[in-house]
Order: C-alpha cells, then sequence, then structure tokens
C-alpha cells in the first residue's frame, strides 16, 4: 500500500539585525518507518529530495533501498519564522518484526523525525549547520558556530502525520 506521511515543523528567527545568517531548511531528512523489506519496526530511513528511493538503516550490517521518496518539500519565510512542510510516500505492507515480537504499523509506533538545516555567516563568511529532532526537549536555541550569534529557536516538536 501506498502511504503517505506529511512532516511539519517551525522554527522562531531572531529579530533582524546585522548578524542575519540566512537560515534555509536542507532537503534532505531522516525518518523512522517500519521497513518490509528487512522486516523490522523503527528503522531510520534516510531520505533526499529529487531522489527516486530513500536508504534504510536496515540492520547493523547493511542499508539497502527503500520504496519511498520526498514527494513535496515547501518551506515558508516570513513574520519571524521559517516554516517546513514535506511530504514523504513510501510502500508499505504488514509484517511481523520476528527480532521484536510485535507487528508493524503503516506508521511506526513512536515516529520520529530529524531535519536538516544551513546558515551562511556574513561575519565569518563561513556556512553552518544543524539539525533539529522530535524527540529533543524543547525549547532549543541555536547559535552560529563561527560567531555565537543566535540562529533560530526550536519551540515545538516537528509534526508526524499519516496521511493515508
Amino acid at each position: 500500500m501506498l502511504r503517505t506521511v506529511e512532516i511539519t515543523a517551525e522554527l522562531t528567527l531572531p529579530l533582524p539585525s546585522e548578524q542575519f545568517h540566512n537560515l534555509y531548511w536542507e532537503d534532505k531528512l531522516e525518518l523512522s518507518l517500519d521497513c518490509f523489506v528487512c522486516g523490522r519496526t523503527g528503522r531510520t530511513t534516510h531520505f533526499e529530495y529529487g531522489e527516486e528511493r530513500a536508504v534504510c538503516t536496515g540492520d547493523e550490517r547493511a542499508e539497502h533501498p527503500a520504496a519511498a521518496r520526498i514527494a513535496g518539500f515547501d518551506v515558508t519565510r516570513g513574520q519571524g519564522r521559517l516554516i517546513l512542510r514535506s511530504v514523504v510516500d513510501y510502500w508499505w505492507a504488514p509484517f511481523h518484526d520476528t527480532e521484536r515480537d510485535r507487528p508493524a504499523t503503516a506508521l511506526t509506533c513512536t515516529p520520529w523525525v530529524r531535519l536538516y538545516l544551513g546558515y551562511w555567516c556574513r561575519q565569518s563568511r563561513e556556512a553552518g549547520s544543524f539539525s533539529t529532532q522530535s524527540n529533543l526537549v524543547r525549547p532549543v536555541s541555536q547559535v552560529c558556530a563561527h560567531c555565537a550569534a543566535p540562529v533560530a529557536t526550536d519551540a515545538q516538536s516537528p509534526g508526524i502525520r499519516l496521511l493515508t
């Protein structure tokens, strides 16, 4: 069955100043999914926008291609906020994870997502990056690794919603 998940996130930006860092969402993410290919639940799956398939971490020995992709990646900036809405499509089939003795679900029992961001420090003329994920204690404030100026505040966990 084709399943679709919507992932939403919002960051608060500092007031405009000379230390503007041109923060942006990178077009990649990691999402926990139950993978019928390797028969394991809660696998971290790596996605990059534009790629035809994702990569499942599988087990400790090997990663493998996953029938999944980022179908939509929409960014909105305004009023001191940077908002992301991403749509992920993936194929899912029922199975039983024998190692953990539990059935798979269309959206894994405890969904988890990691989102990546980048920025440009005008003062040091260097790029920087960081990530945010759904299982962090919030609020989290990010500062520039080069000049220590505030870059963004992450006050709420990214949303993960099964659409189909």
